[in-house]
């Protein structure tokens, strides 16, 4: 094993320790990944940080995005650690000013997220930040964002992919070539 892939494997094994599984929650059956613990961990947090600046890097990352909620927590610290701007996309109804709306599929129904109209601009090089990739609706439709913008995608990192739910499946079209780096895939 190299360097790289132990620290990967530590890393991956630190972040697993400190996501709790809630059964049932938010409805029987499904098994909610709390990252609430991992975020009081001041050790696993800012390894967390790291390893996604360390992305923004790679991947020449020039804005980050955050999707809501849980984005915002590990896209904003990641931009900061890397030197670059924040982007948050909202829910609709979230954002003052121009707002570009982009609507995706629920398995319920649909939704839609928003981001100011000004807050991408050609040249800049995108790479969108999210806790979880479950099923890939909000990633898919913060990537039509982002190019609605005028920008280019860099990529997509996600602290955890839940494989079973084909997301990375579902994004693979849409991500026109950009990677999709997952820090832990279960």
């Amino acid at each position: 094993m190299t360097t790289t892939e132990a620290a990967s494997a530590n890393l991956r094994e630190l972040l697993l320790s400190r996501i709790r599984d809630v059964p049932d929650y938010p409805k029987p059956g499904v098994v909610f990944k709390d990252i609430t613990p991992l975020l009081a961990d001041p050790v696993a947090f800012n390894a967390l940080v790291d390893a996604l600046a360390e992305m923004c890097a790679r991947h020449g990352a020039t804005k980050v995005v955050g999707l809501e909620a849980r984005g915002f927590i590990l896209a904003a610290p990641a931009a900061a650690r890397a030197g670059l701007g924040f982007v948050p996309v909202r829910k609709a109804g979230k954002l003052p000013g121009p707002t570009l709306t982009q609507s995706y599929e629920l398995e319920y129904g649909t939704a839609q997220i928003e981001v100011h109209a000004d807050a991408m601009t050609d040249g800049d090089r995108v790479l969108v930040i999210d806790d979880v990739l479950a099923t890939g609706g909000t990633a898919e439709a913060s990537l039509e964002l982002v190019r609605r913008c005028g920008a280019t995608v860099a990529g997509v990192a996600v602290m955890l992919e839940l494989g079973f739910l084909g997301g990375r499946q579902r994004l693979a079209p849409s991500l026109g070539g950009a990677p999709l780096e997952a820090l832990v895939a279960v």
